[in-house]
């Protein structure tokens, strides 16, 4: 089954994130933001975040004369020794410090094998994670992250998965009909977070992004408590917006 290509803005930011990366990666004695300007095209309203997020994230560090050399956590990531394991404790601080910005649990989620898994979380006391009342793989068409993963895929893609994925009523707002969940997937804009609004389990509302990291398709996915319905689309927002580091971390 194919992935649809589709662009979304934290694509975009990690292509970019990795362009600087591989321009500061061929200075080993180090690189002005002016070079990077010039060599990698990016002008500087696009540069200086990009470089503010890979210093945050470790992939590149300042040196005494302001030029940038590639970081610890680069050098981390980009060795074949320990490199699964380097991977996930990145992810995870990551993931830590998104759900502190956004005030809520969040997770990574593929679609492997034809199944909806998620890889990694990150919740607290104050931010509980979904209850997984029903199995994730069996409900896609009731949660955000599986309406994002199955968005992502083309037509027969979907439709492999629903033929194999009976779509059962979990809650009176589930969806139910393939041809209005193939309809809504369809017109879904790629760039527009899917939202479950107390499909999967009452009392829990939850939002996913896109984030495709080569032939696999992921996401990134939030969950609130109902009485905190009304932060869900800025939550997803932000999600959004932090959602490149998570993706340069999986493309590295």
């Amino acid at each position: 089954m194919a992935l649809k290509h589709e662009p979304t803005t934290p694509n975009h930011s990690a292509q970019d994130a990795l362009r600087v990366l591989e321009t500061v990666a061929r200075h080993s004695t180090g690189v002005t933001d002016t070079d990077l300007a010039r060599q990698t095209g990016l002008g500087t309203e696009r540069l200086t975040p990009l470089l503010r997020m890979l210093r945050r994230e470790g992939y590149v560090e300042q040196i005494a004369d302001g030029a940038y050399v590639t970081g610890d956590a680069l050098a981390r990531l980009g060795s074949a020794h320990h490199r699964e394991e380097a991977l996930r404790e990145k992810l995870q601080h990551t993931l830590d410090r998104l759900r502190d910005s956004v005030g809520a649990a969040v997770y990574i989620s593929r679609y492997v094998d034809g199944e909806v898994t998620i890889t990694q979380y990150a919740d607290s006391p104050s931010t509980p994670a979904v209850n997984e009342w029903v199995d994730f793989r069996s409900s896609a068409h009731a949660t955000a992250l599986g309406k994002s993963l199955l968005g992502q895929l083309d037509h027969n893609g979907r439709r492999d998965h629903l033929s194999r994925h009976k779509m059962a009523r979990l809650t009176s707002r589930t969806i139910t009909s393939d041809k209005l969940l193939l309809s809504r997937l369809e017109s879904q804009p790629p760039t527009v977070p899917h939202l479950d609004l107390q499909e999967y389990a009452v009392g829990t509302v939850c939002a996913a992004v896109p984030i495709t990291a080569g032939s696999t398709a992921g996401c990134l996915a939030l969950s609130l408590p109902v009485e905190h319905a009304h932060r869900l689309r800025q939550a997803a927002d932000t999600l959004n917006r932090n959602a490149a580091p998570v993706l340069l971390s999986l493309a590295i």
